[in-house]
């Protein structure tokens, strides 16, 4: 377990490669979002992903939320028409969209769903990780179910102590609850 920094700081280019490094090779990171701290880890990757799942105790049937830098990095794992691309990229606040997952997302990020839950983050920690990994990673909040989520490093420690392979410092965004979930075609918010 790798704990980079204190709460306030932000991390440095060495543990953000370290931070993508972890991920790429299997393993759960606590990190700052836009409204509370996360946990992540490589979409792809079922054992890691099913380690958040059981950290959590998140039933699979709920499903993940995919955050990424880009569009682009998000766009291999759901299929989107040109006015749904439009629409996530004039979004200027974070949102969470439900969108019509593609055949490479897995059943342990959509659950029972047949959408995918995708955002483009703003978050400069998360850019980064995104952009080494040259992908998206999964975003649940760092917390057991029922419990508050975590809103920095030290909540986060708390909670998973030793279960987390990296705890990368930085602050969380303005946002002061989950952001909204919206389905892209029938305009719905969920959260």
């Amino acid at each position: 377990m790798v704990m980079a920094n204190s709460q306030h700081s932000q991390p440095s280019n060495f543990q953000l490669r370290l931070c993508s490094h972890i991920i790429s090779h299997s393993g759960v990171i606590a990190y700052p979002t836009e409204s509370v701290y996360g946990l992540g880890c490589d979409p792809l990757n079922e054992s890691a992903t099913m380690r958040i799942l059981e950290l959590k105790n998140r039933p699979i049937e709920k499903g993940m939320i995919l955050i990424a830098a880009s569009l682009n990095q998000l766009e291999p794992f759901c299929q989107l028409e040109n006015n749904e691309r439009e629409k996530i990229l004039q979004q200027t606040t974070p949102v969470t969209w439900l969108v019509r997952k593609s055949s490479l997302s897995p059943r342990w990020i959509c659950g029972d769903h047949h959408k995918v839950a995708i955002r483009v983050t703003q978050h400069p920690v998360v850019r980064s990780i995104c952009n080494y990994l040259k992908g998206p990673i999964v975003s649940t909040s760092a917390n057991p179910a029922g419990a508050q989520p975590a809103k920095n490093i030290l909540e986060a420690r708390i909670y998973f102590m030793n279960e987390v392979d990296m705890y990368l410092a930085g602050k969380t965004g303005q946002i002061k609850s989950a952001t909204p979930i919206f389905d892209i075609e029938t305009h719905q918010q969920l959260r």
